[in-house]
């Protein structure tokens, strides 16, 4: 094994060299000289030209009430639906009619938020502590008025359901999306939101609940964000509004003392047309209020300073939406089994075909799916992108589900840093110095030349990994052991249940009489066998990138 490793190693080095010595060739001849970052650059842009395609769904429904007729053909089954609800159930366990859902899962939904993430990228340059909160408070309020038409639902994600996008800046500058569902039972969707090249990073987990109050719903999203402005070392933490945007929200920096209660207003039974979707709002430092707002979430929100006396707009949807960033979904041809559009893709199309009945058979046949996966589970699930924090401390009683991800970075950016990108869910940062990364196929048959008789063909053809992911092999081995983990434990437990009763099966036998115990010796070769298995997978993740 450890000859075998050695060649592996010694090959790459190889390549290695072969690359270098290329590049100077190339220079000797007068040929350009192009830096590796420039590059790998070059492929990055490439790649994510191949990789994502423009989202050309723009519709964001209309200011006013999230109202909509039921069809006539719909009117028996919702009212059907409504007799089996009792005041103050949990609707998450109620199977909803299709011909309400909105075509899209919940962790697409979440990414609405993000459609103006260049206010952030804006707030970032800001040297004025207040001023700066306040640009973070309008980026947080312009990512809700983005809505389907009527009141819809979108698709309870299945436990381990993925869901990534992009959106751009420039050529160069993206800010990247990635979202699993952590949890199920309860439903929990956690996300990470990077672009450390325009100075923000957001991190944050969601618990989804549906509530009957008898005469209305609620959508309850317990949990919070966390914004951080990389180079000013400020992190505000944000609350979620209920689905259809009531009640109150908190917007809170520790760092300057600044922070906001926002309220959102539903029409009253009695109330006006003027009250729907109003807002109103403080925003405070320590017991003083620094300025208010009020306005419509949908519509043209204003702020006064308490201070100056001065009024101006924090902003007019009719404007800010034509000023949206284009976003970017993965290619359905690129897409993995568990990522959302792939997943519901035939639910979707269904709906939008208002084939109510192939809608719902599909959408049973994802969730009848998820039920057998659950039952079948012999080890506690473990999420592939995100692990929880247990040590989380809520701010202020602000409650945090405690999802973090893996490959967080939340440092300024570097000097050396040249772009950000994104690599199966995976975000990355190309640094200064970074090697061209030759094609698969080269790669391949450079190994392949070099390595000896005696390596398999299956060896041959599993890409290698460079230095270059080596810390993100190392992150997932921290994940893979901390499942082993688990599995260990179980199985150690079983182990010593099964010895338990041998021993004392054996004490009531007369022909085991004088005969030394064996249970000592066969938990030694036990261990043995998992220290083994566990040192097996380790350099497995070290040398080798999955498929």
């Amino acid at each position: 094994m450890m000859i075998e490793m050695t060649m592996k190693i010694f090959c790459l080095h190889e390549l290695a060299g072969a690359a270098s010595d290329s590049d100077s060739d190339g220079s000797r001849n007068g040929m350009p000289d192009r830096r590796p970052a420039d590059l790998k650059k070059q492929q990055i842009i490439t790649d994510i030209e191949n990789n994502y395609v423009l989202d050309t769904n723009v519709d964001i429904g209309v200011a006013g009430e999230l109202v909509e007729e039921v069809a006539e053909e719909n009117k028996s089954l919702l009212w059907f639906l409504l007799k089996q609800v009792r005041p103050g159930m949990d609707l998450s366990k109620v199977v909803l009619p299709t011909f309400i859902l909105e075509p899209r899962s919940f962790l697409d939904k979440l990414s609405d938020n993000y459609y103006h993430a260049d206010i952030l990228a804006e707030a970032q340059q800001v040297e004025d502590p207040y001023q700066r909160f306040v640009a973070v408070l309008r980026w947080y309020l312009s990512g809700l008025y983005r809505k389907p038409k009527g009141l819809k639902k979108p698709y309870n994600p299945v436990l381990g359901e993925t869901f990534r996008c992009c959106w751009r800046h420039s050529p160069e500058s993206y800010t990247y999306y990635v979202a699993e569902q952590v949890s199920h039972h309860p439903p929990v969707s956690a996300f990470y939101v990077a672009n450390r090249k325009e100075g923000f990073v957001i991190e944050g987990s969601l618990l989804a609940r549906s509530k009957f109050y008898g005469n209305s719903t609620s959508a309850i999203l317990e949990g919070c964000a966390r914004i951080h402005l990389l180079n000013w070392g400020e992190t505000y933490v944000t609350t979620a509004p209920y689905a259809h945007c009531k009640g109150i929200v908190h917007v809170m920096c520790a760092e300057t003392g600044y922070h906001a209660d926002v309220e959102f207003k539903l029409r009253s039974f009695l109330g006006g047309a003027d009250q729907t979707n109003a807002i109103q709002g403080r925003i405070k430092r320590g017991k003083e209020t620094v300025a208010v707002l009020e306005g419509y979430w949908d519509g043209k929100i204003d702020i006064k300073d308490k201070r100056t006396g001065e009024e101006s707009n924090l902003f007019d949807v009719s404007l800010l939406k034509e000023q949206r960033l284009p976003r970017y979904l993965m290619n359905m041809d690129k897409q993995q089994e568990f990522e959302s559009a792939k997943l519901w893709i035939k639910v979707s199309e269904a709906i939008q075909n208002e084939d109510q009945v192939a809608a719902t058979e599909q959408k049973t046949l994802i969730e009848e799916a998820q039920r057998a996966r659950a039952r079948n589970l012999v080890t506690p699930w473990v999420p592939r992108l995100f692990h929880r924090n247990l040590q989380a401390v809520p701010t202020d009683g602000v409650v945090d589900q405690g999802w973090v991800y893996n490959h967080i970075n939340i440092n300024p950016w570097a000097p050396d840093e040249v772009m950000e990108y994104e690599e199966d869910f995976v975000i990355k940062t190309l640094r200064e110095g970074a090697a061209p990364v030759k094609p698969a196929a080269d790669i391949r048959r450079d190994l392949a030349r070099r390595m000896s008789d005696t390596d398999s063909h299956d060896e041959l053809t599993r890409p290698k990994t460079s230095a270059r992911t080596l810390k993100q092999s190392l992150y997932a081995i921290d994940t893979a052991l901390r499942e082993q983990t688990l599995a260990i434990e179980r199985l150690s437990k079983s182990v010593e249940t099964i010895s338990e009763g041998q021993r004392q099966a054996a004490a009531f036998r007369p022909q085991n009489v004088g005969r030394v115990p064996t249970s000592s010796h066969s938990w030694d070769l036990f261990g043995g066998f998992v220290l083994a298995m566990v040192l097996q997978a380790l350099l497995n993740w070290v040398f080798y990138q999955k498929d």
